[in-house]
């Protein structure tokens, strides 16, 4: 009896010892590169960790997407960028994306909303910044729209699957 027990006991001690050893080596990469790109859990856990004082995010938020984002991802180096994705509350699929990079790095975070055919391409003024606003078509034929525009030391750009009504108040809330 005595030696099922410590045989057990053994066997619980080795689990336990290598599930700390695969959680520190998981841990590890995070410690010594803590600015590389990955995931957060909010907003706030982007500006906390990564010191990031300004984050734009919306004000006005379309009913038909879910919120908190269902993605975020964050990075320090080799240069600034955070993006959130959110998801379509009835598909299910990511629908918006939103970014922020730093101004002229080479970065494109929209590939899960690919604009496969623009039909138009302006010049918009959105509170005094000039944005380029793009409509087109996604896959499927469903209509996406595209807008982009410099904030201080970024590149902001929102990309959705929708018309541009939407998406130009979307971008319009993110902006004081």
């Amino acid at each position: 009896m005595h030696r099922k027990f410590f045989s057990f006991f053994y066997f619980a001690i080795t689990v336990v010892i290598l599930i700390a050893v695969l959680k520190i080596l998981n841990w590890l990469p995070m410690a010594i590169q803590k600015d590389a790109i990955r995931r957060y859990s909010s907003v706030e856990e982007v500006r906390l960790r990564l010191n990031i004082k300004n984050i734009y995010v919306p004000s006005y938020f379309p009913q038909n997407f879910t919120w908190p984002p269902s993605e975020i991802l964050a990075q320090n180096k080799p240069f600034t960028a955070v993006v959130m994705e959110f998801k379509h509350r009835e598909r299910g699929d990511i629908a918006l994306i939103i970014s922020q990079v730093a101004a002229g790095a080479n970065f494109v975070p929209d590939k899960k909303i690919k604009i496969l055919q623009v039909k138009e391409k302006v010049t918009y003024p959105l509170k005094g910044r000039n944005a380029v606003l793009e409509v087109g078509l996604c896959k499927n034929d469903e209509p996406c729209s595209r807008i982009s525009w410099d904030e201080g030391k970024y590149r902001v750009t929102v990309v959705m699957k929708s018309p541009p009504f939407d998406l130009i108040k979307v971008a319009d809330s993110m902006l004081r």
